[in-house]
Formats: structure tokens, sequence, C-alpha cells
């Protein structure tokens, strides 16, 4: 009798303590349970305006498009540096460039390798973290700190049959590029431990070339923009829809009026051709697909509403506006202005559309906080879940824009800048060239076809302009 109300009393304190022990556990996994997924996918130089969702006339982009259907579609997202090494920087650390030190598109390998990104903040925190893509910040293929999965090319990466680094291992993949990263992507998630993030850098829409240590490039044997050949020719008989300072001189922007070398002077016959821009959309038919594919993943495991998917960009393209083509790393609206879309029915509701100013350093202070997360380092960014939840007293009405000069175009050479946009202007301080600064009134000129520099009427505003931007640099020569 007593051996027996000792078992009894024996399996008592067993049971209480298993209990105990579940009560202890059960915050725990409800909070890991509330933790969201992330997927963030940049889409090289991809304009603002280049989907169905922003009204773009002809091309087909369902999948991107749900996203701002379902979700949040910013009216007014930049990026602070609009070349592609540098906004990557920034995208991934909430820092400007200035701060994160990748300033150029040259061979910055080992600096990437110390860049204190969300994803690395993630993984402290518990998060299986993800890299697919193009890392471009240097030649270097290797992992990065803060990725427990690495899937990365080598500099810009191959259309045809691209050469991966898979978690350490090299090896060429038949196929086409955007495809094959997508199915790495697609194993991912289908094999991740919640929570986890997935940071997925699409080759697409960039041309085939290789890049050089310097930073310039060289051809491939199979160089442009390629398509996926299922998609070649889907656009060919399009007529491409330009904006008003398309083929239009510089007139009254002395620093892109410089005669450099044997160079043509900027107009129509140097503004990116009709087939250039087909051939483009027609590399955005696979990106399109793949998010397709991540989203019907998602449903398939029934994580997608607990998940916050974002579509962006690096930065835009020039379509021959003030007579342009790729050069890209101006201030122009056309080049620093990106798609933002971002899909998270816990909190964005369906059909948002902000018109905050979104910039590429708000993305890491925004996913850190809907992680739980901490940052170990002062931000210049901020989070957007005030804007996500309507609570916007206080936003910022203006921001710094900044460029390293590099040699890579030769019309561009020596055009470093800091700039500040505004709500209505645009200020644009060279700071290698004198006397050639800019200054655009965006209400009665969205174009920026007239350089107000010189106009009297205009003074008094270039001077506030002017001690803003100078602000801004002091307030982002430390965090926040």
């Amino acid at each position: 009798m007593s051996q027996r109300i000792q078992c009894f009393w024996h399996s008592c304190a067993l049971l209480v303590a298993l209990l105990l022990s579940v009560g202890r556990l059960a915050p725990l996994t409800a909070q890991a349970n509330t933790l969201p997924n992330i997927v963030v996918i940049i889409v090289d130089d991809l304009r603002w305006d280049e989907l169905g969702a922003t009204g773009h006339p002809f091309v087909e982009t369902p999948n991107i498009d749900r996203i701002a259907h379902e979700g949040a579609r910013f009216l007014n997202a930049f990026a602070t540096t609009p070349i592609c090494s540098p906004s990557r920087g920034s995208i991934l650390t909430g820092l400007y460039a200035h701060a994160h030190g990748i300033i150029d598109n040259t061979n910055r390998s080992a600096a990437s390798h110390g860049l204190e990104t969300f994803p690395r903040q993630l993984d402290r925190a518990g998060y299986e973290t993800a890299f697919i893509g193009k890392w471009h910040m240097g030649n270097d293929d290797t992992r990065r700190p803060g990725f427990d999965y690495w899937v990365a090319m080598p500099g810009q990466g191959e259309a045809i049959d691209p050469e991966l680094n898979e978690n350490g291992v090299r090896h060429r993949v038949e196929g086409y590029v955007t495809d094959i990263l997508t199915d790495r992507a697609v194993s991912f998630i289908e094999n991740a431990s919640a929570p986890w993030s997935l940071f997925f850098a699409h080759k697409s829409l960039h041309p085939n070339i290789r890049q050089l240590d310097d930073g310039s490039t060289a051809a491939l044997s199979r160089g442009g923009f390629i398509a996926a050949d299922r998609h070649v020719g889907r656009y060919a008989d399009a007529e491409p829809p330009r904006r008003p300072s398309a083929f239009l001189p510089p007139d009254g922007k002395p620093a892109l009026q410089r005669r450099i070398g044997n160079l043509p002077p900027l107009g129509r016959e140097t503004a990116t051709s009709d087939r250039t821009i087909r051939e483009r959309l027609e590399m955005l038919l696979a990106v399109d697909e793949s998010v397709g594919r991540l989203l019907a993943t998602l449903e398939r495991s029934g994580e997608l509403d607990n998940t916050v998917f974002i579509v962006t960009s690096d930065h835009g393209y020039f379509y021959g506006e003030h007579g342009l083509s790729a050069e890209r790393r101006l201030a122009y609206e056309e080049t620093i202005r990106i798609p933002l879309l971002i899909r998270y029915p816990r909190m964005i509701p369906a059909g948002s559309t902000p018109e905050e100013f979104a910039l590429t350093v708000d993305l890491a202070p925004t996913l850190i906080e809907l992680a739980g997360a901490e940052s170990s380092v002062p931000l210049h960014g901020r989070s957007l879940v005030p804007v996500f939840t309507g609570q916007t007293d206080g936003w910022r009405t203006s921001f710094l824009i900044e460029y390293f000069s590099d040699t890579v175009f030769r019309r561009i050479v020596n055009m470093g800048y800091r700039a500040v946009r505004t709500e209505r202007f645009k200020y644009i301080r060279y700071t290698e060239l004198e006397g050639m600064d800019e200054l655009y009134d965006l209400a009665a000129d969205p174009y920026e076809v007239t350089n107000l520099i010189g106009d009297s009427d205009h003074h008094a505003t270039l001077l506030r302009l002017q001690g803003e931007l100078d602000q801004l640099l002091e307030r982002t020569q430390s965090g926040g």
C-alpha cells in the first residue's frame, strides 16, 4: 500500500513538472508563431513605372501586381544612391552609402563581408536566413555573415547556364538564370524552419556582361538583355511609352552639356532604343513568373499571410529622358524612383497607396522591427510600420540622395553629387564640378526640363534647400 502511494505521488510530481514545462514553453512557441517570415525580392534596374499595377500599357506582371492589390504600393519610394552596389548595401544595412562604405561598383568584396545587414541581425534573433542571386558588392561569391543558406553568382552573374556558389560548392547549372534561382528559392521556402528570411536578388533586368574589379564591364559571348527563350519576341510589336522629356537635349544642364572626347551630344541618337526597352520588359516576364511560384509555394504551406512579401528595385533606368540611356547614376526621377510593393495582411490593408517618402534605407529597420529584433547599430532609415498603421505625424518631408563618381561612363565622370528632394523641389549640388548645380520645381516641372538655379525668383528657395541639404548631411554622419 505504501509503495503504491509513493508511485502515485511520484507520477503526480512528474505530471506537474511536465505541465509547468509546457507552461513555460507555450509563450515562446506562441511568440515564434507570431513572427513573420520575410521575402525581399530585388529586381535589378526596374523602373517604378514598369508594372501593370503602375499603369504600364502593355507589360504583363499579374503576380507582382497581386502584391500591390493585396498590400501596399508606395507612391513615393526612392533609392538614396541610384547605382547597383551602393543601393544594395543601403537596402541591407539601413545606412547611407557614405556610412556603410560601398560607394561604387568597384570590387569592394572585403568591405561587404563586414556589413551589419538586417539578415545578420535576424539570424542572431533565431531566423533561418537565405541569400539567393546577385550579391554584386564585389566579384567575390563566397558566403557573407548572417546567411544560413547561400546561393550566389560571381560578379554580375550570367543569364544562360550561370555559375553558382551553393553553400561553398561552385558549379555551373544549365538553364535560364531566373528559373534556376527560383528553383533554389522555392526549395528554401519548402524546407526552412519558421521564422525564416529570404533575400532574393535577381539578375534581371540587367544585360549579360562580366564585371571587372575596377567596376568596368566586359562582353560575354552572348550579351545584351536576354529574356527566357519562351518570352523572346513577346513584345516585338509593342511601342514603349515615353515620358515628355525623352529625346530632349539637356538644355540648361551644364554638367550634361560638357564635351567629353568624341562623345556625341545627348539627344535622340543617344537615348535608349525601343528594342532595348522591349528586351528588358521581356526579361521581366520570367521575374513575374518567379514571384508567382513563390506565392504558390507559400499558399500551399499555409504561410502566405504570415509572410512579409516585398518586391522592389535597387534603382531605375533612363528611357531616353534628357537623351540618357544606361547612365542611371544621376539624381533625376527616372533613376531615383523605385517600385516598392509590400504584402502583409496582418498589418497592411489591401490596395493601400501610401504617399509618404519611403527610402531604400527604410527596409532594414522595418524588417528588424517586424521580426522583433533590435539593430546593433544606429540606422539612417526609419521603420515603415507607422506608415502601415497610419501613424505618420512627423514623417520626413525631405531626403538625401548621394552619388560618388566613378569612371564606368565617360559622360558622367566627375559628376559626384549630393542632392535633396522635398515634396516640391529638388536641388543637386555637384561635388566635383563648379557652377553646374541644378534646381527643379517638381510641381510645375515634373520632368525636370527647366533648371532654375539662376532664376532670381527662386533664390530664397535655393538658399533654403542648400541649408536643408547641409542638415541632412550632418544628421547622416551618424545613425538616425
